[in-house]
């Protein structure tokens, strides 16, 4: 996977397909890597170049110390596109992705043409947990994570199964850099984007899981619906790692809406 320097720092990405197609952009969520999207990037490549990276902190991309922001983050994803000479294109991030998307869709609407939320929340709902998590990683590493982040990603029987996608899932997070966990559970410590979901005019999607425990459909997803103007929602039964769970369906959204809207 190719490397370069953007916005300062280090990223690992991938970019496939054919370069006369449009973009989309996948992000992933905190404590995963580009590879949570391998199942929509093959279902996308027929029509679209599919643009994935690692965040900061994450994967193989540069773990900077100290406190991230999601307006950082943000800033990495549009760094990186520009040095990649993509000026537009969709986005579709999950979880902590999907924090970035919101702030892409209410401040770079030039660069964003449409717009899939998933599974995320515009405020994190317990900054003291978060704040203690970030503590832990610093202080223990990841693998005190590993048993609660599955069972919040997935629903009970795809653990109990020992489904491939939380194996992998799991030795991902395993593998995730310390320092940049901790910088990633600052931005959502700090999270509060509430007031720039009515800002957001890009065409959007809303998608959530029904089992979701980490980011509710009902006080989640739906303040997302009821203040982005004109956007449409779709709730798969899922927990929160909604497109491994349901990767037909959550593909298929992806597809009908960006094909449906894409200029």
């Amino acid at each position: 996977m190719p490397a370069t320097i953007a916005g300062g720092i280090r990223h690992f990405y991938r970019f496939d397909g054919n370069e006369n197609k449009p973009v989309v952009l996948l992000v992933h969520s905190l404590g995963c890597d580009h590879s949570l999207w391998d199942r929509q990037a093959t279902d996308l490549l027929p029509h679209f170049r599919v643009l994935r990276y690692d965040v900061r902190g994450h994967g193989a991309s540069e773990a900077t110390p100290g406190d991230y922001t999601i307006e950082m983050l943000a800033g990495d994803a549009l760094a990186l596109a520009t040095k990649l000479g993509v000026e537009r294109f969709a986005y579709c991030g999950l979880s902590l992705g999907g924090m970035i998307g919101q702030w892409l869709g209410a401040n770079a609407p030039d660069r964003v043409t449409r717009l899939v939320l998933a599974n995320t929340s515009a405020k994190f709902p317990a900054p003291g947990l978060i704040e203690e998590r970030r503590k832990v990683a610093l202080a223990q590493g990841m693998k005190p994570f590993v048993d609660a982040a599955m069972q919040r990603g997935f629903l009970a029987e795809s653990v109990a199964a020992d489904h491939p996608f939380v194996a992998s899932m799991r030795n991902v997070l395993l593998a995730t850099d310390p320092v940049g966990y901790a910088g990633c559970c600052a931005a959502l410590r700090d999270l509060d984007q509430v007031d720039l979901l009515g800002t957001i005019r890009v065409p959007t999607l809303v998608i959530g899981g029904d089992r979701d425990v980490s980011t509710p459909w009902p006080g989640f997803g739906e303040q997302l619906i009821n203040s982005i103007p004109g956007a449409m929602s779709l709730v798969l039964p899922a927990a929160h790692l909604s497109n491994l769970e349901c990767p037909g369906q959550f593909s298929a959204a992806l597809l009908e809406f960006f094909n449906w809207r894409v200029q």
